[in-house]
Order: C-alpha cells, then sequence, then structure tokens
C-alpha cells in the first residue's frame, strides 16, 4: 500500500476525528502508552503554532496519521538537545496506524512524507522521543538515518530521543 495512492488530508484537520482515530488505534494497541495523546486543547494551540497534521484515508476508511511539531527552546533543553538551534530543529510527533492496515509499511512512508516536508521549509535535524521496547518505530528510525543520542525519563516513562540530520 502507498500513501499516495490514499486521500490525505493536512489543512482545515477535524481535531475530534483525528483524537477518535487516535483512541481507536490505541485501544487496539497491545502497549497502549507507546502512542502520545496530546489533548484537544494541546493539538488546537500545537496547530495554531505551524504543527502540522496528516491523515490518510482508503475511500472514507482511516488509515494511517502523523504530525509535524516544530520545536521550542523548552522541548529541546527536555531532550537535552539544547546545544541545537530550536528553529532548526522539527519533531517527529505521533505517528500511528489502522490496525487494519499495520503491516503495509506505512510508518516509514510517512518519515519519508516528513522529511521531504521538513527539508522544504530549511529544517536541519528531525528528532523523535519512542519507547525503548517500541522495536517497530525504532527500527523505521533507524532504517530513515536517525541516531540514538540518548534517554530521558518523562511523566509517561522512558524515551528514547533520536535525531537526524536534515541536510
Amino acid at each position: 500500500m502507498k500513501l499516495d495512492n490514499l486521500k490525505c488530508i493536512n489543512n482545515n484537520i477535524n481535531i475530534d476525528e483525528y483524537i477518535a482515530n487516535r483512541d481507536i488505534v490505541k485501544s487496539n494497541m497491545k502497549y497502549p502508552d507507546w502512542l502520545g495523546d496530546f489533548s484537544r486543547e494541546d493539538l488546537c494551540n500545537m496547530l495554531d503554532n505551524n504543527t502540522k497534521i496528516w491523515m490518510y484515508y482508503n475511500d472514507n476508511e482511516f488509515v494511517c496519521s502523523m504530525v509535524f511539531i516544530p520545536s521550542t527552546n523548552n522541548d529541546l533543553v527536555k531532550l537535552g538537545l539544547d546545544n541545537l538551534d530550536y528553529e532548526k530543529v522539527v519533531d517527529y510527533g505521533p505517528m500511528f496506524v489502522n490496525p487494519k492496515y499495520v503491516g503495509n509499511g506505512l510508518q516509514y512512508q510517512m518519515l519519508e512524507v516528513l522529511d521531504k516536508y521538513s527539508k522544504e521549509l530549511g529544517y536541519e535535524y528531525a528528532i523523535s522521543t519512542i519507547y525503548p521496547d517500541n522495536v517497530y518505530s525504532i527500527n523505521n528510525l533507524v532504517k530513515d538515518e536517525f541516531l540514538l543520542v540518548g534517554s530521558r525519563e518523562f511523566k509517561h516513562g522512558l524515551r528514547n530521543i533520536y535525531l537526524k540530520r536534515l541536510k
């Protein structure tokens, strides 16, 4: 399955639909804590500050989603990456796939879309945090040339921190 063959919505996102799809995916996960879950208010604030969400559909059935989050200085301090200029760093936020479509290489394809979009906007680095046991996402990040640069304990548990140079 190719993302290019799916209907993509990435403007005027229906936040309630995004959250409903995320919650369905999360309820079908063996380890639901692996998937971040920003509140509706957080998502609205993020979208007002240049965050971008993509939602993909096969006809009218939800397939997958990804989030592009411009970094802040506070974000980089929390991750121990405050040696980087936050204006040159983007966070690849939550990515999730409808359980019906898992196994089609969609997460890696979403990484490729995020890489292209980030480069077009002039970002130099991408970061992502992942639970250490989430080997599926880790394998996709490593395949996309992200490097493990550390780990940190957050309120939702330990996360590995991955960094990729985009240029």
